[in-house]
């Protein structure tokens, strides 16, 4: 897909092919929340305890984690076309999977099925967006996909929470539907296909160690929530010893035929620093998304609809504040936006650390919105800063690596938290404190555990350049069919 060079769009307008794919993209992310709420109606309905009914959640993520590092191949392999048709197509045939699932392991298939359609949609936007746009109007064109991408999220919870008071589980599927449906042919009237597709044959023992051993990783990371730590332990390892392997092989097929995922793109220090700083931000996010409901829920006694509802603000203004922070990049560069939003992250996280029982909701409301808005001053200039340093032989893959380490990361974090938060809690219960002040506490050390990590943030944000350097190179290019080419000839600075 990436192997021609394409003349990049002009400033000014986004191209057609990044509004579908945006418009595909902001569905497929909302599905991917939608189902937060549900867990307690799918207890009822499929007679499942909730350890079984937080697998729609973790099966969706392990796949994720499971397919993503493959699509750096695929993409450079398929027309821009074939690999929307082939994403939203599978999407839709788990959604209506889902849709009609008579059983847990039915809809639990559905999930999955969707869940290899939202992985190819993600990298294939990213690595459409850095080969059409010019790099000069790169930052307003990644706003907009971060408008798109972060209230998709935000608006799952609190749709769902709607569709649930007056209908069944059922529906948060049959309203996607059509609507996927809907965009998936708009898309195939309008999408042009972007640069041509390279022969290559797949490496079947790469795919089986990315899937392995990443989504072991992930499957490990999740199981922490459970009092035994041995298991988790051990499945953390072996995912890790597969992963080990699977960067071995990489880095072998590199000097003898064509890896799975390009490892030559940790070689550009800029695009390193970017992923290391997106991954730790994650981390810090996911684990707070996951501690503020639980304290809304199950401390403060809030209910499901209600949580979403005062935690929407924030992601709503996130996801506004793409543009005029992308335009702020575009004419400022990154360290501008992503210092201060680094440092608005370790604030906000900070804050939390001083939750109580009697906390009033317009400061929690703050924290939170001041939480989202600095995330959206640093993740719209890291993308673009990271993904624009790699030649564009590389999009794809540096696209398939930033999205593998985002759902390890946030697998990370989340096991994290909910560990510190757990060991705490019980430490003091069993000291003889009250069972509300022990949970209560728990969070607030979680919460410094996240600030800390947002301390690693403020580094990296300082290290990052104000723009990537023109003639930065990942490695001595090589193209597929082993020609030396050079950096300015692939991508047009």
């Amino acid at each position: 897909m990436s192997a021609a060079p394409s003349v990049p769009a002009s400033g000014g307008r986004t191209p057609t092919v990044i509004r579908v794919l945006v418009l595909a993209t902001f569905v497929v992310i909302l599905n991917e929340t939608i189902m937060i709420n549900a867990i307690p109606r799918l207890m009822a309905d499929l007679a499942i305890t909730d350890r079984a009914a937080q697998w729609v959640s973790t099966a969706f993520m392990l796949t994720m984690a499971a397919v993503i590092p493959t699509t750096g191949w695929f993409l450079q392999r398929v027309s821009t076309r074939q690999a929307y048709a082939a994403a939203m197509g599978v999407f839709l045939a788990g959604t209506a999977l889902s849709a009609v699932a008579p059983s847990f392991a039915v809809l639990l298939l559905g999930r999955i099925v969707q869940a290899f359609g939202t992985a190819v949609m993600m990298p294939l936007l990213m690595t459409t967006l850095m080969t059409v746009v010019a790099e000069h109007d790169r930052g307003r064109v990644m706003g907009n996909v971060t408008l798109a991408i972060s209230v998709a999220p935000a608006m799952g919870p609190v749709i769902s929470g709607g569709v649930l008071q007056i209908a069944s589980w059922r529906w948060l599927f049959v309203l996607v539907l059509p609507i996927a449906g809907v965009i998936t042919w708009l898309g195939l009237r309008q999408l042009e296909n972007v640069g041509e597709p390279q022969a290559g044959q797949i490496d079947v023992a790469s795919v089986a160690l990315a899937a392995l051993g990443f989504g072991g990783l992930v499957f490990g990371l999740s199981r922490f929530e459970s009092d035994d730590f041995a298991g988790p332990l051990g499945i953390v390892a072996v995912g890790s010893a597969l992963i080990a392997l699977f960067v071995w092989r990489q880095l072998r097929l590199q000097r003898t035929g064509t890896p799975l995922l390009d490892l030559r793109v940790l070689l550009s220090a800029t695009y390193t620093k970017a992923l290391i700083l997106m991954s730790v931000a994650f981390m810090a996010m996911l684990g707070s998304m996951i501690l503020l409901p639980l304290y809304l829920q199950n401390l403060r006694g809030l209910s499901p609809l209600a949580t979403g509802l005062l935690v929407m603000p924030g992601g709503l203004a996130m996801g506004l504040l793409g543009p005029t922070v992308g335009r702020l990049f575009d004419r400022f560069g990154g360290r501008l936006l992503v210092i201060p939003g680094s440092i608005g992250i370790a604030v906000a996280l900070a804050g939390f650390t001083q939750i109580s029982m009697t906390m009033p909701y317009w400061q929690l409301l703050a924290l939170h919105i001041l939480l989202m808005v600095s995330l959206a001053a640093a993740f719209t200039p890291v993308f673009t800063l990271g993904l624009g340093a790699l030649p564009q032989h590389l999009y794809s893959h540096g696209s398939s690596m930033l999205g593998t380490l985002q759902q390890v990361a946030a697998a990370f974090g989340t096991a994290l938290v909910v560990t510190v938060m757990s060991a705490r809690a019980t430490s003091l219960a069993a000291g003889g404190s009250d069972l509300v002040a022990a949970h209560l506490d728990g969070m607030r050390l979680a919460f410094l555990v996240s600030a800390a990590l947002a301390l690693i943030v403020i580094v990296m944000a300082v290290l990052l350049p104000n723009r990537a350097a023109a003639h930065e190179e990942a490695a001595p290019a090589k193209s597929v069919e082993g020609s030396e080419t050079t950096a300015p000839e692939l991508t047009k600075r």
